[in-house]
This record gives structure tokens, C-alpha cells and sequence, in this order.
């Protein structure tokens, strides 16, 4: 009989740890029908206590287990259940209620008295038009429904009551984010009632709230924000630092025949753009990278087929802003290594945890969005944890990667607070990475900040110069950027650009889930090097040409066999394009220079073999990841091209991006700048797009037009 007990009570515990590992976190992001995103949208799985909450920009996260039902629900909206199948990313479109409230009219000609409404007080009102709404949404949040108490001048939402939570006066958007669960009771006071209390700010009526063990008492309106989930209102970014840089322009293959540039795999300046477009901001030119953007998302490039660790591929076809000119698509695909056969990590984050990240979306994402990181680690990796404020500290030695409850008790416990000693901190990193350096391995530094180095080395050219050194040790590098209002773009480029890395900018949890989750390998691991690309054009085929994007990547040519010369790494499984714009040969054009004089001592001649059948030659250059000699690939692209609606999806897509891009530098360079004629190209080529990242690509330049 104990028998039987033992063997029951060792299934019920099996039960319950298979039900554990099953768990899995749930992110995704609540909009509108006007694909506007809603912050404070309550989420619950149902049949329990287990709940959470859109943040400003309508994204969540939550654990929930495969067939638990989530319910989202918002005040003046219907609520949506959605049962947890095999995605983790769960996306949601709340409609309008028919019942929702315009306006909540409290009655006051007799002695104010206490009483009750019902949370439908709370509905939020929401224009029908889409220009209000992102206006609305730009100013802040979601607001609560006007709530006007006859007897005073007018009904107008204008003249709004004050609001009055535990003794404490709120905004209204502070109002809308109470739950409807934590309210005691509520009271209006009118006229006399009103300002006899609270003066003359309240001549349009007082609506008192108290809520169930006074949770709101005394709270500072920043602690009452944080409380409520309410980041702080997007500022405008004057104190944000972004290279300037000119686009490149059209030169001619019979002066400049070669083309020659590093490959950029970071995407930041596309999840960057999305933050300001999400916030209803205006997008700095310089902010834009239209490289990153084409390169943020996935294309359908096959594997390599030989011992190379990555395949080429081109394309040409129509140019899609300017009708006469033709668009070259080169991608490179990165050999997909399996998770097993990755080698073994040598990671150090380097945390910033100066006085400038205290904000919601710097240090408390940050620490989320390295428990993502952490839990794709093997019990052969091992991590170690560096911070830097006013001057910088090891906080866990090389900890192996199967203790990851040690990992994450050492973020949870990062506060914010100091000055940033940012060089202090890359130098003691780059000393830790290096004594535990493991030979063949991944050895790498991530560093998250927001850039704003402000004590010791804080120059960008002093950075540069740092990393450079660094660089030497073997030890690639990582950069997460955070942050709004002081972003330091520039220094995040600079440093990954030098320091044999990448860069990525989260702006949410989701992107944080993108790129150090479902992308890991292709983020963490690199399986090349200094990957250079150089590009020839037949003149008798090409009278101009020029790269889309890539300015802070050109290359002289003579850098091309130079070993010496850093350039841009590949990580497994990803994928890398490239644009050219080409004006074929006997186009007339109004993008070209006028042609200088004939030379009196130098005489430019073309090859007189016919090579018609040719439109380029291109030429790549890679190094293996521990490895100084570079490895060289050559490949004659066919002048054969197609028009734009034959081209694949891929082509039709990464032009869409990259002339949205255009169209944000505002260059002056294409022709059509149409909005409407970005969006139908970027739906043509919209597939393979399970995560949804396309689609949303497309909502963005939809809800650009509302800024223009």
C-alpha cells in the first residue's frame, strides 16, 4: 500500500513538472481597428488569477500553458478570447463597443451625495476618424470617456472634473489606467462642495475615488505611474545623437568601376523608426539607415550548397520609384548551424546602470529582455555580469549556464543610479572576457545601454579608438540600445561598427523576444568575418549606378584585399541584402552629372571584348570567425532582368522597405514618393511572414501618412 502511495504521489509530481515545462511565455500586441496600439488592456487566463497588461506601446507578455484561454478586455471595447495553440506571439484587434459610453452626465442640483458607478464610467472615447485618433494617441494614451456634471457653464468635455484617487489629484490619463477592481466607491461633489475643499480648480466638480485598502495613497505621480503601468509621454528628440551621413549618389563604371562596402546585418534604425512612428513623432532624417531597415526582416535565400558559409544570390528587375531605372538585389543566405553543434559561450553583459536608465523602457527592459538571452543558454556556456555607473564592478563571476536562477537574481537585482563611466565598464568586460576566453568558442561582450557615456572616455572618436583596440583580443561584441529622449545612437554604432559586432535597438519586449530569442543564433554566433563585398559593372550595360544605403559601410577599393580592414560579420542563419539602383546604358537620365571634359593625359577606354551577356562581376571576401586570412568568392551577374510584378517577393518586398526609406530621408533621388504605391508593392511581395513582421511594416507606412 505505501508502495502505491510512493508510485501516485511520484506521477502527480511528473504531472505537474511536465504541466511546468509546457508553460511558455506569451507575447503579442493589442491595436485598435485602426491598428492603433492600446496601452492598459487587461489580459487574463481564464479560470485564474494569472493576469497582465499592455504597456504605452499595447504590447504584453505572459506565461500561460497550450489550451489555456486568454481573455483580453478593455473598457469601451469587447473583450476577445483566444485559445493558446503552438505560436508564442499572439497579436489582437479589439473592436469597439456598441455599448460604449460618449459621455457620463452626473446630475448635481441637490446636495452632492456619496454613490456608486459602475466601471462602464470609465469607457474611453474613440474618434471615427483615423487622424484623430493618432493625434489623440500622440498627445498620450487612451483617455477617459469627458465626464461634465450639469449646472456648471457647459457640457463640454473641455470643462473635465478633477479627479481625486485616495487624497491624491490624478491626471486623466492616470484616471483610465485605475482598475475597475481596486475601487472602493466613488463621490461627486458639486459647486460649493467642491471648492470649498479643494478651491477654485475644482469649479468644475470633484470626482472622488477610493480604492480598496487606500493601494494608492501617497504615491508621488511618478510612483503612481509606475504603478499603473504608465511609461512616461515620448519626448521629442532634440537630445537624441544621430550621425549625419549623405546618400550615396549615381556614379558612372567608366570613373568609379569599382563598388566596394561592408555588410551591415544590424537592424536598429528600422525598430528606432518604428518607435517614433508608434509614438506619433515626426522621424529624424539621420535616424534613418535604409540598410537596417531592409535588413530587419527575412528573406527566402537557400542554404549553402558548398564548403562557403553562405550562398549568393541576385536579382534584377524594374526599378519601382523611377520607371526607366532597373533595382540589383544581391542576398546572402548564412549556413544554418544546429543549436547542438553551436560552440561553447563566453558572454559578459556589460550593463549600464547609470541615472539615465531608471526610466520603465531602459533598465527594467533591459533585465527582462536578458532573461530571454539567458534561457536559450546550455549548461556549456557561462555568463558574467559587469555594470558601470559612476564607476564599474563585476557583479557575477563566469556562471555557468544551467544555473540560470543565480543569472537572473543578479539582474533582478540592478538598480539604476550614478554617472556613466562607459569606458571604465568596455574595459573591465573586454579583461573578463578575455581570462575566460575559450578557444574556437563564442566569446562576446553585450553591452546594454542607452549611450549616453557622460565621465571618461565619452567622445565618439575616443570610443572608436577603445573598441578598435579591443577588437584585437578576439572578442566579438553586442550592442542592445534602450531608450527615448537622450538616445545616444550615434556611440552604438560607432562601437558595433569597430568592435566586431552588431547592434539592435529594443524598443519593446517583443523585439527583445525577436532578436535575442527566436534569432539567437544569428545574433550570438557569427560564422564569418569581415565580410566585404566589391562589385563591378559593365559600362556597356550600366551608363550609372549607385548603392541604396550602406553610406557608413563604403569601402575603398584597395580595402577590399586588405586584410587589416575591419568589416561587417554574419551569424548563423541570416540573411543579408544589398540594393543597387542602375541606369542602364543610353537611358536618358536626370540623376546624372554632366560629363567632364575629355582628359588631355589620361584616356579612359572600355574593354573591347563583348561581354553583353554580363551585366556585373561581383566579388566577396570573408574571413572564418578565429580566423586573420580572408577566403575569396567570385560570381558574373546575367544582364537579364524582369519587369517589377514578375520579380519575386523578396525583390518586391526589400524595394518597398528600402523606398519607404527613401521616402523618409526624403531624398531626392526618386521620383514617386506615394505613400499608397509603397504600401501596394510591400503587400505584392508580403509572404513567408508567420511572426507577422511584414504586415506591420505595412501598418507603419500607413499610419506615416498621418505625420506627413
Amino acid at each position: 500500500m505505501k508502495s502505491l502511495k510512493l508510485i501516485s504521489s511520484a506521477i502527480s509530481m511528473l504531472i505537474c513538472f511536465v504541466s511546468m515545462a509546457q508553460e511558455r511565455t506569451i507575447t503579442g500586441t493589442v491595436t485598435d481597428e485602426s491598428n492603433l496600439p492600446l496601452p492598459g488592456v487587461q489580459i487574463t487566463i481564464k479560470g485564474t488569477q494569472k493576469n497582465s497588461q499592455t504597456d504605452y506601446y499595447g504590447n504584453y507578455s505572459i506565461q500561460a500553458h497550450k489550451g489555456e484561454v486568454l481573455i483580453f478586455s478593455y473598457i469601451g471595447m469587447e473583450s476577445q478570447t483566444i485559445i493558446v495553440k503552438k505560436s508564442d506571439i499572439i497579436n489582437v484587434t479589439l473592436k469597439n463597443s456598441s455599448n460604449e459610453l460618449s459621455e457620463v452626465v452626473v446630475t448635481g442640483y441637490t446636495a452632492p451625495k456619496k454613490q456608486i458607478i459602475s466601471a462602464a464610467a470609465m469607457a474611453v472615447v474613440r474618434s471615427s476618424t483615423a487622424e484623430t485618433q493618432a493625434r489623440n494617441y500622440k498627445e498620450y494614451s487612451a483617455k477617459p470617456a469627458p465626464i461634465a456634471i450639469r449646472g456648471t457653464a457647459s457640457i463640454s468635455p473641455k470643462n473635465e472634473p478633477t479627479y481625486i484617487i485616495d487624497g491624491v489629484p490624478v491626471k486623466a490619463n492616470q484616471m483610465a489606467k485605475i482598475n475597475p477592481n481596486d475601487i472602493d466607491n466613488v463621490s461627486v461633489l458639486k459647486d460649493q462642495a467642491a471648492t470649498s475643499i479643494y478651491g477654485s480648480k475644482a469649479s468644475n466638480g470633484v470626482v472622488v475615488i477610493s480604492s480598496k485598502n487606500e493601494i494608492y495613497k501617497n504615491l508621488s505621480e511618478k510612483e503612481l505611474d509606475k504603478k499603473l503601468n504608465i511609461m512616461p509621454i515620448p519626448t521629442e528628440p532634440t537630445q537624441e545623437d544621430y550621425d549625419a551621413f549623405v546618400e550615396n549618389t549615381f556614379e558612372s563604371p567608366k570613373t568609379a568601376p569599382l563598388s566596394t562596402f561592408s555588410i551591415d546585418v544590424d537592424n536598429a534604425s528600422y525598430t528606432n523608426i518604428r518607435r517614433f512612428l508608434n509614438n506619433g513623432q515626426q522621424v529624424p532624417k539621420d535616424a534613418v539607415r535604409v540598410e537596417e531597415m531592409v535588413n530587419f526582416f527575412k528573406y527566402t535565400y537557400p542554404q549553402p550548397k558548398n564548403e562557403h558559409p553562405f550562398s549568393i544570390n541576385t536579382e534584377v528587375s524594374d526599378s519601382p520609384w523611377n520607371s526607366n531605372n532597373k533595382i540589383l538585389k544581391i542576398g546572402l543566405q548564412g549556413k544554418n548551424i544546429p543549436t547542438e553543434d553551436l560552440p561553447a559561450s563566453n558572454l559578459v553583459f556589460l550593463i549600464d546602470v547609470s541615472g539615465s536608465m531608471e526610466d520603465m523602457n531602459k533598465l527594467p527592459l533591459l533585465k527582462q529582455s536578458l532573461k530571454i538571452l539567458v534561457n536559450e543558454l546550455r549548461a556549456k556556456d557561462k555568463v558574467a555580469i559587469v555594470v558601470y555607473a559612476g564607476a564599474a564592478g563585476m557583479v557575477l563571476p563566469p556562471t555557468s549556464g544551467d544555473e540560470k536562477k543565480t543569472i537572473i537574481n543578479a539582474l533582478d537585482n540592478l538598480q539604476a543610479g550614478g554617472s556613466t563611466a562607459g569606458g571604465a565598464g568596455i574595459e573591465l568586460a573586454y579583461k573578463i572576457a578575455t581570462e575566460n576566453f575559450i578557444k574556437s568558442g563564442n566569446n562576446r561582450v553585450i553591452l546594454a545601454t542607452d549611450g549616453d557615456f557622460n565621465v571618461g572616455s565619452s567622445s565618439n572618436s575616443d570610443m572608436e579608438k577603445l573598441i578598435e583596440e579591443k577588437r584585437k583580443t578576439g572578442v566579438f561584441l553586442t550592442c542592445l540600445g534602450y531608450g527615448m529622449g537622450n538616445y545616444k545612437d550615434s556611440k552604438m554604432e560607432i562601437l558595433a561598427d569597430k568592435g566586431n559586432g552588431n547592434y539592435a535597438y529594443i524598443d519593446n519586449i517583443q523585439e527583445a523576444n525577436r532578436f535575442l530569442g527566436k534569432e539567437f543564433k544569428g545574433s550570438m554566433f557569427a560564422i564569418a568575418k569581415d565580410v566585404k563585398i566589391q562589385i563591378e559593372f559593365n559600362p556597356k550595360q550600366v551608363q550609372a549606378y549607385r548603392l541604396i544605403g550602406y553610406e557608413n559601410r563604403k569601402l575603398r577599393p584597395e580595402d577590399f584585399k586588405n586584410d587589416a580592414i575591419d568589416a561587417g560579420e554574419l551569424g548563423s542563419n541570416h540573411t543579408v541584402t544589398a540594393l543597387y539602383e542602375i541606369i542602364p546604358a543610353g537611358v536618358k537620365s536626370d540623376y546624372l552629372a554632366e560629363q567632364p571634359d575629355a582628359l588631355k593625359y589620361t584616356k579612359t577606354e572600355t574593354n573591347s571584348t563583348n561581354y553583353s551577356n554580363e551585366l556585373a562581376t561581383i566579388k566577396f571576401r570573408y574571413k572564418k570567425p578565429d580566423g586573420d586570412k580572408s577566403i575569396e568568392m567570385v560570381q558574373v551577374i546575367e544582364n537579364k532582368s524582369v519587369i517589377l510584378e514578375k520579380a519575386s517577393d523578396d525583390m518586391k518586398f526589400s524595394s518597398a522597405v528600402a523606398w519607404f526609406g527613401l521616402k523618409l530621408r526624403d531624398s531626392k533621388l526618386i521620383a514617386d514618393k506615394s505613400s499608397k504605391e509603397i504600401i501596394k508593392l510591400a503587400k505584392q511581395g508580403n509572404s513567408n511572414d508567420g511572426e507577422g513582421y511584414k504586415a506591420e511594416f505595412i501598418r507603419l507606412v500607413e499610419t506615416s501618412k498621418l505625420y506627413n
